[in-house]
């Protein structure tokens, strides 16, 4: 940011193309603002001392969009996340990967739903396959307790 206000509203283009336009804290985005990445992905939402923080969407120009809570510029909270796959996850994050407890839709129409920890299946859980084939019981790291 440029300008020496405490509060504002402003636009700012860096030269790299990207843009920011929003509110702005002592020269850093808070509150809501729009972030457009010069090669068109964009954030929409809240900010907090330069960092995604609190409700947003992050919109990639592959089709990719992850909608939901952040925190320190990392997916955190609960949010859902569709791939350009047709894969998609309601769920819990922490720390920018799947984290408590989540539904993982496959583009396929397997589904898992339960709990995950560092981004894998992890504790209780029950995969159903598109052929209605079930898996149900204790994950640990992405494998099921057998």
């Amino acid at each position: 940011m440029k300008n020496g206000e405490k509060n504002a509203q402003e636009t700012y283009t860096y030269d790299n193309g990207d843009k920011y336009v929003g509110e702005s804290k002592n020269n850093l985005a808070h509150g809501q603002g729009t972030f457009i990445f010069a090669d068109g992905d964009m954030y929409v939402g809240e900010w907090k001392e330069d960092q995604y923080h609190g409700q947003g969407t992050l919109t990639f120009t592959d089709g990719r969009e992850y909608v939901g809570q952040w925190k320190d510029g990392q997916k955190h909270g609960q949010g859902t996340y569709n791939y350009i796959n047709g894969d998609h996850y309601i769920g819990g994050w922490k720390d920018d990967e799947m984290h408590g407890q989540g539904t993982y839709t496959h583009a396929n129409g397997n589904l898992y739903v339960g709990e995950y920890k560092n981004g894998k299946r992890h504790g209780t859980g029950t995969l159903t396959y598109f052929d209605g084939k079930i898996m149900s019981g204790i994950w640990r790291n992405d494998e099921i307790d057998e």
